[in-house]
């Protein structure tokens, strides 16, 4: 343990007692937890970062909306509105938050989306907007314990998982690593395709000392073809990264498989661009392509930024989720979820 850990675990202790006191409170009911009749499927983690949530409900929404109607609520971090707001024509990442309008551009009229701080009271709202809505994904809601969902997802990064972590502020985690017991399924996020047996095999036996009883799933990122949203068709070789984002770490490692990267710039989870950074990247970069992640793409393709990025070439990497092992069992175990409410 580090010297700053160390003076600092005094408050981690004082942190994990006031979150097992609240937990406890709702495990017993004194704080009350509300259910849903439809189905509710919550994903988060114990860590604050990246730990892959917006690629997991992404997945969720591409196995479950070809037989059932989906909705997405999340808080909406980084958006410039309160209260619940409820994806239209005019859907912008100011409105809804980068990682929504990121589900918007991708999934179009194929899911309903829609941010709100107070899940319980977004979530009747929701349905009266549409009540053909059929199963709700929470995401990023695993210690929102006010809505008792149907199945609770935990994602833990295979490069960082939960149980070699610690509470906050000493570490990253919001809550106890035995908090992993509450879910139905654990899915190790980012893992390299090539992980061998035997490293699974360690990670889930790292999991099992906290939540024995919850299965255990590991999952990988699949990057697509670049896509070109500014001027250029041709990504080329030099390539400039850049990346809002919550783990840098995946993406440029990709990327650096694949281009010679001039440089990564790396900026804070959910950064809001302004024009005088991107006219920086002009004069900074001149002749070079700018590759960029589908959540950061959501607030640059901002009408305020049409003029700069229309002038430059700029892409994204698309990505998904997909599971390296026993993906047909995580499958059939959520719809199961899904049908019960």
């Amino acid at each position: 343990m580090g010297f700053l850990r160390l003076l600092l675990f005094p408050l981690s202790i004082l942190y994990n007692l006031g979150s097992r006191l609240r937990n406890h409170l709702y495990t017993i009911g004194v704080k009350p937890s509300v259910a849903f009749e439809l189905p509710v499927i919550a994903v988060g983690n114990l860590n604050v970062g990246g730990s892959g949530k917006t690629p997991m409900i992404e997945y969720l929404i591409r196995l479950l909306s070809p037989h059932s109607k989906i909705a997405t609520l999340s808080r909406g971090y980084g958006r410039m509105t309160r209260g619940f707001v409820l994806a239209g024509e005019s859907a912008s990442a100011d409105a809804l938050g980068d990682e929504p309008f990121q589900l918007v551009q991708k999934f179009g009229s194929q899911v309903y989306v829609s941010v709100g701080e107070d899940r319980v009271a977004a979530i009747p709202q929701l349905i009266q907007a549409h009540p053909d809505t059929q199963v709700v994904l929470l995401d990023d809601a695993f210690q929102h314990r006010a809505v008792r969902p149907a199945m609770s997802i935990l994602v833990t990064a295979a490069d960082h998982p939960f149980f070699t972590d610690w509470v906050l502020p000493a570490g990253n985690l919001r809550e106890s690593r035995t908090g992993a017991r509450r879910a139905q399924a654990i899915v190790v996020t980012k893992c390299d395709p090539d992980l061998s047996e035997t490293q699974m095999e360690r990670l889930a036996a790292g999991i099992r000392r906290y939540a024995p009883e919850v299965p255990v799933f590991f999952s990988a990122i699949r990057y697509g073809q670049p896509i070109s949203f500014g001027s250029g068709q041709d990504l080329g070789t030099d390539v400039v990264l850049i990346s809002g984002i919550g783990n840098h770490r995946p993406f440029e490692h990709y990327a650096r498989s694949r281009w010679s990267v001039v440089e990564h710039v790396t900026l804070p989870d959910h950064h809001r661009y302004t024009k005088d950074f991107l006219e920086g990247l002009t004069r900074d970069y001149p002749g070079k392509c700018f590759l960029t992640t589908e959540k950061d793409r959501a607030k640059l393709i901002d009408v305020r930024f049409s003029e700069h990025i229309s002038a430059m070439p700029w892409f994204c990497l698309p990505m998904e989720m997909y599971f390296l092992k026993s993906g047909t069992d995580f499958d059939n175990l959520v719809k199961r979820y899904a049908q019960r409410g």
